[in-house]
């Protein structure tokens, strides 16, 4: 399969705003009739992280159709897992309402940051959203104690199927700690309590490796997986930043990754020349599309490319 990068549909300075000061990361798509909702984090500030949505033409998703300048979501309170950030991941319908799992996370004193799974609810089309609890609904284990953000769900044979990026470790680097997180898998009767593999889905291309920002779908009976993966150090823009990887399964449970088939890499030049990251695969009536962000984790903006179909 192959992607045909289309454009960069999105920056934060491409309007003036009290809000959207920098930063358009991690795009999550919620396909309605007429357009394409995609949320983002964006920073009104330094270190600070909140989630908004803009409006795209589902037709045409360069043409944007509205700006939304407030959060959707509130910070949590002083010591909650979300108090310094929420960030979107992944969006769902049930019934008439969607949810929306987010990533909060808080800052650390003996590491820069701790981040756990957030589940909230709309009944307005995801114009608003209300969190269904205080705390996460993917937290601490026995086993993992680290993080877990980064999921993509899929519902089959009444059974919720989870894939997730846990945090597997912390790393002195240069003098500074680094986070290595990796995709996991989960399943659940409810969707919201769930049963922990423990085990990486597929093997690391070296071993100090991150992979995270799953996004999957079905075709040719097969399930098709892309996400993001980066080395350790020089990862910021650097020669071991963000690429997109490729995994495929038959049975949901047996991955078997080949990055040679992602179909999409950074570009010589411009807004996605040092980083590719976080895709998220929408399949419309129009065409398969993938958001993602480029270089600086995001502070580029996002754009999307078109999967060329044969």
């Amino acid at each position: 399969m192959k992607w045909l990068k289309q454009c960069r549909i999105f920056q934060a300075e491409d309007i003036p705003s009290d809000f959207i000061k920098s930063h358009a990361q991690i795009p999550t798509v919620l396909m309605l009739e007429d357009r394409l909702r995609v949320y983002i984090a964006v920073r009104p500030e330094p270190g600070l992280s909140m989630t908004t949505y803009i409006d795209l033409d589902i037709k045409n998703p360069m043409q944007i159709l509205y700006v939304h300048e407030k959060p959707i979501l509130e910070l949590g309170e002083p010591g909650m897992f979300d108090e310094h950030g929420i960030m979107p991941n992944f969006i769902y319908r049930e019934g008439n309402k969607h949810f929306l799992q987010y990533v909060g996370w808080s800052r650390r004193c003996s590491i820069p940051y701790s981040n756990w799974m957030g589940l909230a609810a709309s009944t307005d089309e995801g114009k608003s959203f209300k969190k269904l609890f205080r705390g996460p609904f993917l937290d601490r284990t026995l086993d993992e104690v680290y993080s877990s953000t980064g999921t993509w769900m899929i519902r089959k044979d009444d059974l919720y199927h989870l894939w997730y990026a846990r945090g597997s470790d912390w790393h002195n680097v240069n003098g500074g700690l680094e986070h290595q997180y990796n995709i996991v898998s989960a399943t659940s009767i409810d969707g919201i309590n769930f049963d922990h593999e423990n085990t990486e889905i597929f093997n690391r291309k070296q071993a100090l490796e991150s992979s995270t920002r799953p996004t999957v779908i079905y075709k040719n009976n097969t399930y098709h997986m892309w996400f993001c993966y980066r080395g350790i150090n020089d990862f910021r823009d650097g020669e071991n930043a963000y690429r997109i990887g490729y995994a495929c399964s038959k049975d949901l449970k047996t991955w078997h990754r080949d990055d040679a088939l992602a179909g999409i890499d950074v570009s010589e030049e411009g807004w996605d020349s040092k980083m590719i990251a976080y895709p998220y695969v929408v399949e419309t009536p129009y065409g398969i599309y993938m958001f993602y962000n480029g270089n600086g984790f995001g502070q580029s903006g996002f754009g999307y490319a078109v999967l060329e179909e044969k």
